[in-house]
């Protein structure tokens, strides 16, 4: 029983002594937010003195107040120095895009320049394609109007009123343009057909130089001349050409088949080609020949080499070109194109 009361006097002044301690803690608390209340409070005036005779002003505050004003300056400059950031990035942001405008209207500028100077072309283009129509006996007009349906010439594109500013004239002389390049297609395509077709004409029929790589010269031509071992006057049936030295090779000068290939006293070794249209070249003085009776050859192939045989005054080729039995001037058959 007697240990019983001991406990709870034990437990009574535990409880007192806690709570003597936290109501001092709680006071001490009490006190010193009290104490910082006084210290916010504290008076303070703040005197404006004119420089001059004005009158001197008197602003009277206290701590909280100033401690508040510099918090809320502060508060504000802070604020502005991620908009002061945002706006330096878009101030350089917009002077790359100025200068990326800048460049691109320079590349617009030199577009425009070549765009005149692709207009200009095409204006030559089209004389010069007009001209070779007409030498050719092919009407422009007719064969574009066949396939397209429309004119031929530029004078669409080249008398075409603005249909705006920038670049929307520019594209569409681009596509007028290449509207009419569409349409010269065929007429190239004709010119083309018909130059091969005289391409194949012209192997046909004597054109060349009769010595390979068009080396050597005219050591007589044909018509009347003076016999070089005779000295009499009599007519050079041929044309002579000499590179002062035998075997240099010897061409055929169009397609044909060659019909002789002899031995002759005066013309030494000798071959007869025969080509279409009733023509016949002869190649004489050979050294040595490199087809035989019945072959057929192609322009430019070796028949021989140019020699000394026959009546000669010295290694040379002596060539000449037959139309059925007429003897012609073979000058009016080299490098006919």
């Amino acid at each position: 029983m007697a240990r019983t009361r001991r406990y709870k006097k034990l437990e009574k002044n535990l409880v007192s002594r806690i709570g003597s301690g936290l109501g001092a803690f709680f006071g001490a608390i009490g006190k010193g937010i009290v104490g910082i209340f006084h210290i916010f409070d504290k008076k303070l005036t703040i005197m404006v003195v004119p420089h001059g005779k004005g009158k001197v002003l008197n602003l009277q505050t206290n701590v909280f107040a100033v401690i508040m004003g510099f918090v809320l300056v502060a508060g504000i400059a802070f604020s502005f120095v991620p908009f002061t950031r945002q706006t330096s990035q878009n101030g350089t942001e917009i002077a790359r895009l100025r200068e990326e405008n800048k460049e691109t209207l320079a590349s617009l500028d030199e577009l425009r320049d070549e765009n005149n100077n692709l207009l200009q072309s095409a204006k030559r283009f089209q004389d010069s394609l007009s001209k070779s129509l007409a030498l050719l006996g092919i009407n422009q007009s007719e064969t574009v109007s066949k396939s397209t349906g429309s004119t031929s010439d530029l004078s669409s594109l080249f008398d075409t009123q603005d249909i705006g500013s920038g670049t929307l004239k520019e594209t569409a002389d681009v596509r007028q343009l290449t509207s009419y390049l569409e349409t010269a297609v065929q007429p190239v395509e004709q010119i083309g057909k018909m130059l091969e077709q005289q391409g194949t004409l012209f192997t046909d029929i004597p054109n060349i130089w009769p010595v390979k790589n068009g080396i050597g010269h005219i050591s007589m031509a044909f018509g009347q001349n003076v016999h070089p071992i005779t000295g009499q006057w009599y007519i050079h049936k041929g044309m002579d050409f000499s590179t002062y030295r035998s075997g240099d090779p010897v061409i055929a000068t169009a397609n044909g088949q060659v019909v002789t290939v002899g031995y002759d006293d005066s013309f030494g070794n000798y071959v007869i080609i025969k080509h279409k249209y009733g023509i016949y070249t002869r190649y004489a003085h050979l050294s040595t020949t490199r087809v035989n009776k019945g072959d057929s050859v192609t322009q430019r192939q070796v028949i021989g080499t140019i020699g000394n045989t026959g009546v000669t005054t010295g290694p040379h080729l002596h060539y000449e070109v037959h139309i059925g039995s007429d003897v012609v001037d073979p000058a009016k058959y080299i490098n006919i194109k």
